[in-house]
């Protein structure tokens, strides 16, 4: 059974830093893209950043220049490195990924969320 499981979720201060990380297991082929989002209390889930299998990256405009985006294909897992947190970064953070099972089919998986809290 293939499952994304997050860790890495806190309560930090303002100006802080945290790591988060999400790794994918079961009978996966491959891993195309793996993103990060999140989602605010009475607000939708909004892309945070996603990377590429080779390795390209976007980002949202409120989170570039502090969060960092990147993959270990080997290990199967996509980590977000946030820098200079801020009170408006306070969610519940999700990774999802597109992967392919045998052949050639590529599904949409979620994890099931880590809440980041950021105290001012």
């Amino acid at each position: 059974q293939v499952q994304l499981v997050e860790s890495g979720g806190d309560l930090v201060q303002a100006g802080g830093s945290l790591r988060l990380s999400c790794a994918a297991s079961g009978s996966i082929s491959r891993i195309n893209a793996m993103d990060w989002y999140r989602q605010a209390p009475g607000k939708e889930r909004d892309l945070v950043a996603r990377i590429w299998t080779e390795g390209s990256t976007n980002y949202a405009d409120s989170v570039k220049g502090r969060f960092t985006i990147s993959r270990d294909n080997a290990k199967n897992t996509v980590y977000l490195q946030m820098n200079s947190l801020k009170p408006e970064d306070t969610a519940v953070y999700y990774c999802r990924m597109d992967l392919v099972l045998g052949a050639n089919y590529q599904y949409s998986y979620w994890g099931q969320g880590t809440q980041v809290t950021v105290s001012s």
